[in-house]
């Protein structure tokens, strides 16, 4: 089994859940602020005399478990729904699980999923 993390535009999420919910058996969601090699945005100054460059952009990162043969078509379709051509579209990392336990149902690894 693998961890997928990819973060990605906050303007994405709803392509990439789209993308990838009858895919996989669930994720989760968490935005927050990211720093990354893509434009950061520019916004308007107190009164509005003057703009400042934001110091992070809004992202948000999408976290699912697959099987070991779903990572490949998981990983395409969040890297082509949340694909603009620009930098600072996101990265996608995979890792390693040992074990996943449901605690509703009791069932473990691969059934869990």
């Amino acid at each position: 089994m693998k961890r997928i993390d990819a973060t990605i535009q906050i303007n994405k999420i709803n392509a990439v859940t789209d993308a990838i919910n009858d895919i996989v058996g669930g994720f989760t969601v968490m935005e927050g602020n990211g720093r990354g090699t893509g434009k950061r945005q520019t916004i308007r100054s107190g009164r509005g005399t003057g703009t400042v460059t934001a110091e992070f952009n809004k992202v948000v990162i999408i976290t699912t478990i697959v099987d070991d043969s779903e990572v490949e078509n998981v990983s395409k379709a969040i890297a082509d729904a949340s694909f603009t051509g620009e930098e600072g579209d996101g990265i996608i990392a995979v890792s390693n699980i040992e074990s996943v336990l449901n605690i509703a149902s009791k069932k473990k690894d691969s059934d869990a999923l």
